[in-house]
């Protein structure tokens, strides 16, 4: 186990805020559309907000016109049916600000999040 104290804390404050979550650091976070309680996270528009809002962190930086295509680290998508954004770690080694928010967001909404493509259950 690594000890907290030989951890940089910005790397550290992004895994406390997502305990069962990372293990490794190299994996995209998928943050899925649906409740702790397998409800659907509405307005159905989230993620196209929350990957726009993003839009400005990217490599090299914001330059004119960048809020008019998505990031490449915070990627609005779908699992089967289920709106989800992915999030790159390429954005925690960017601005963990930007990190942090984007967990804070799954964590406040009560979404669901995954390392890695998720697998979903059967709908009914």
């Amino acid at each position: 186990m690594v000890q907290r104290s030989n951890l940089n804390p910005l790397v550290w404050s992004a895994r406390a805020l997502t305990p069962t979550m990372a293990t490794t650091l190299s994996q995209e976070i998928y943050i899925l559309g649906l409740t702790s309680q397998g409800r659907t996270f509405r307005p159905s528009d989230w993620s196209e907000r929350l990957a726009g809002v993003m839009s400005q962190f990217r490599p090299g930086g914001p330059q004119p016109g960048s809020h008019l295509g998505y990031s490449p680290w915070c990627v609005p998508s779908s699992v089967g049916e289920v709106k989800c954004v992915i999030i790159h770690p390429d954005l925690r080694d960017y601005d963990v600000m930007a990190w942090d928010f984007c967990l804070n967001f799954a964590r406040d909404n009560d979404l669901q999040t995954s390392e890695g493509l998720p697998t979903l259950p059967a709908r009914r």
